[in-house]
């Protein structure tokens, strides 16, 4: 089976080299050549022109930039598809691009497969990680074996079309929360003097991060009437960290936003609710 990889990032390429370690026959295309003739010191065949890369691919994975560039470099190679050819899209995409994309290539007699990752390229590398699909399970089932060795573990949110591009937005809109979060712990900390090693230290020993399934059924289940921190407190909280950063001239990103939600719920009569009663309205 020859397998072609289209998107020669830090991600793709990673994905070729495991594939290439594990004797798979890969050929590879970038529309920067030079980042593809860098994988064939590995093992992989670098090609020009797309139609020549894809021509007798029976699997072609996919990771690019955006819902465009995926259309557009698929317009490019369908010239060059074998028949039967199976596309596989590991690129984040929105929800409509991911259905629409499955039921074109369908309506032309190919198969589309969106599979996007919870992977950087060590875990490209290493085959760890998680990759996520949804959508006809047939179609899955006959593919299941081959992506489950691409990755840590291959998550299949069913029969939905586009299902694991939404949660794959989910999930990375939390990574960019955690992010601009610790951002913002760092700003504040700076406020106070605290050096980032020392905040680093908190953090070697306090694992909030680690709590996030148990935060997130908390808000699930609805308990909020049961509070583990009110929601008059947290919004106490809130007010020292913004006097703190503005006296200090830190500007926050997050807090602001997060304590204007809070100030909502407060007006709706949930002072003493659970904080995690913010959530309600989305369950």
């Amino acid at each position: 089976m020859t397998k072609t990889f289209i998107g020669m990032g830090l991600l793709g390429s990673n994905f070729v080299k495991a594939m290439l370690q594990k004797g798979d026959t890969v050929h590879v295309w970038n529309r920067t050549v030079e980042k593809a003739k860098v994988l064939e010191q590995f093992g992989a065949t670098a090609f020009d022109d797309i139609k020549d890369a894809v021509h007798l691919a029976d699997i072609i994975h996919i990771t690019l930039k955006d819902d465009a560039t995926v259309d557009e470099v698929l317009a490019s190679a369908a010239k060059g598809f074998k028949a039967n050819v199976v596309l596989i899209d590991h690129t984040t995409t929105s929800v409509s691009g991911a259905i629409e994309r499955t039921a074109y290539w369908k309506s032309k007699g190919y198969t589309y497969l969106h599979a996007p990752v919870f992977m950087g390229p060590a875990n490209a590398l290493e085959s760890s990680g998680f990759m996520l699909v949804s959508g006809d399970q047939q179609v899955i089932a006959a593919h299941e074996t081959m992506l489950a060795k691409m990755t840590g573990k291959l998550l299949n949110f069913g029969s939905d079309e586009g299902k694991a591009a939404g949660i794959k937005l989910s999930g990375n809109l939390f990574l960019l929360c955690i992010t601009t979060g610790l951002s913002d712990a760092l700003a504040l900390a700076k406020a106070h003097n605290i050096k980032p090693a020392e905040l680093q230290e908190l953090f070697n020993h306090w694992n909030p991060g680690a709590t996030a399934p148990a935060r997130l059924k908390k808000i699930v289940d609805a308990n909020f009437h049961e509070p583990s921190w009110e929601l008059n407190m947290a919004r106490k909280d809130a007010g020292l960290m913004l006097d703190a950063a503005i006296n200090a001239g830190k500007p926050l990103a997050v807090i602001p936003a997060i304590a204007a939600e809070l100030d909502r719920w407060i007006a709706k009569g949930h002072g003493t609710d659970d904080w995690s009663v913010i959530g309600k309205d989305n369950l």
